[in-house]
């Protein structure tokens, strides 16, 4: 079956993403997200499609969007985010230009991830024109500030918006990827007792004692880690990000702050995370007398919701579904894979019930670099792969 991409270029696509990229919407700009779900709007509304706005906070509206089929049949959800991280200091790249050159769309949010929001809102668009939509339902769902807390994501479960499956277009190069590793973001707080560094006995230094903290982890939890690896996750990771302590080298540095990504798999939780880590810290206060090290979340990394692992069954339709719709636009056979980096997805599926598959256009390594572009074919593709999932997927009954 040959697939017409050219039908979502002739309704908009690459204009939508580029007027979305040219509407900022990172972190420190007032009413953020509104700019881009303003574009987002003004698209769908002008092709009669239905949308609603719900303000998750002042000026940072969810939105969502809806297309029915000619009868009942399965609800699918395209599900992505209108936020971005902000550009890169002293490297800006392409900016916010929007611009097309070399067959690419070029500007910070191209990859992650308002070129897949433009793909999805394309679907919508010829989902509903002439009732192209057999049966069934395709719904839009653009979130906030999944780059921070998924304020966005946790006001859409808890809405109880319910859908049979659910696709998050974050950046796989089209490829279906079945699941991805929880995350966690903590801060190791180590408090010693200052001293003049001529007399360092008086003290209790925190900055060596995080050091021997970072020497365990790397000694007892690594090990544990590869005897946990998932089938598709692979092994649960630990990455120190920052380090901060002291206040000059004279004197013994009496806190010491160390900040950790942990990476999860199935049946690890923010509760065993912690045990692991205060068991460690446990020690280094044995071997440094006097010192106190607590364990908590960093600020900002999430709202109320666990960010815990995603992981779909390969036999679920929805695989099917757009394993044949990847064959029918592509001819490529699908690839089932993992994600690397967290997405709202878990939150669908975790505590909105919602199976989910990760799949959207462009290469996440090029996500967040003043490098970021994504190829039109690519965008094109995303569009008529989601367009044809649905017609697969929401065909059938509701299981």
């Amino acid at each position: 079956m040959t697939v017409d991409r050219e039908r979502f270029a002739r309704a908009g696509l690459v204009e939508l993403a580029q007027e979305l990229v040219r509407a900022p919407s990172h972190p420190g700009l007032e009413r953020q997200e509104q700019a881009a779900v303003d574009v987002l709007e003004r698209y769908l509304v002008a092709r009669g499609v239905a949308v609603e706005r719900t303000e998750v906070a002042p000026g940072r509206p969810n939105l969502v969007a809806r297309v029915r089929g000619r009868s009942p049949g399965r609800t699918l959800l395209l599900c992505g985010h209108t936020d971005t991280v902000p550009l890169n200091a002293g490297e800006p790249g392409a900016g916010f230009s929007g611009e097309v050159g070399d067959g690419r769309l070029h500007g910070r949010g191209a990859v992650d991830m308002k070129g897949a929001l433009a793909a999805m809102a394309a679907a919508l668009a010829v989902a509903g024109e002439d009732r192209a939509l057999p049966a069934g339902e395709l719904v839009l769902a653009a979130v906030v500030d999944e780059e921070m807390e998924s304020l966005g994501a946790e006001a859409l479960v808890r809405s109880g918006l319910a859908a049979d499956g659910a696709l998050v277009g974050e950046p796989t190069g089209n490829r279906p990827a079945l699941g991805h590793k929880g995350l966690e973001w903590l801060a190791v707080e180590l408090t010693g007792r200052a001293a003049h560094g001529g007399t360092p006995a008086a003290g209790i230094n925190a900055v060596a004692a995080a050091a021997r903290f970072l020497v365990l982890v790397e000694e007892r939890l690594l090990p544990r880690f590869a005897a946990r690896a998932h089938p598709l996750l692979g092994p649960p990771t630990i990455n120190a990000g920052t380090i901060r302590g002291g206040d000059q080298p004279s004197t013994v540095a009496a806190r010491c702050t160390v900040e950790l990504d942990r990476r999860t798999v199935p049946n690890e939780s923010y509760a065993t995370v912690v045990a692991e880590l205060v068991e460690l810290g446990r020690e280094v206060e044995a071997r440094f007398p006097g010192l106190a090290i607590e364990v908590r979340r960093v600020a900002g990394g999430m709202a109320t919701m666990e960010h815990v692992a995603l992981v779909l069954d390969p036999g679920h339709p929805l695989v099917a579904c757009a394993g044949a719709a990847l064959r029918a636009v592509t001819g490529r056979a699908p690839e089932p894979c993992a994600f690397p980096a967290w997405t709202d997805g878990a939150l669908l599926a975790a505590y909105g019930g919602v199976p989910t598959l990760v799949l959207g256009p462009g290469d996440l390594a090029l996500a967040h670099s003043p490098r970021e572009s994504v190829p039109v074919g690519e965008l094109l593709d995303a569009a008529a792969i989601y367009f044809e999932t649905a017609l697969g997927f929401c065909g059938a009954a509701p299981r």
